[in-house]
């Protein structure tokens, strides 16, 4: 009985003491889940703007095709002699000499 009026006794912690695990947990959520992610979409968005004709490229769907006409912010993509395609620069995924075979 007497170690628990001892320690309800014991002068309450500073402000800041109390906080700092909190603030350590943010910082570690930082630089393992927010910095990569800013990473990661800073090189998606350097590979679409870099892609030029004559890329092989996939798209997101799994559609794999080759770049003959870049305008701004749509690509045209040929899948065989006889398909093209319009879609956006955000559909493309990756370059097809990044797959792995």
């Amino acid at each position: 009985m007497q170690q628990l009026f001892i320690i309800l006794q014991s002068p309450p912690s500073s402000g800041f003491a109390s906080f700092l695990p909190f603030i350590l947990i943010m910082v570690v959520f930082y630089f393992f889940m927010i910095r990569p992610q800013i990473n990661k979409q800073r090189a998606d968005q350097k590979f679409q703007t870099e892609l030029k004709k004559g890329d092989k490229i996939v798209t997101i769907g799994g559609i794999y095709g080759k770049i003959i006409g870049v305008k701004e912010d749509k690509i045209i993509l040929e899948i065989n002699e006889n398909t093209k395609m319009t879609i956006e620069r955000n559909s493309i995924s990756r370059e097809k000499s990044m797959i792995r075979s």
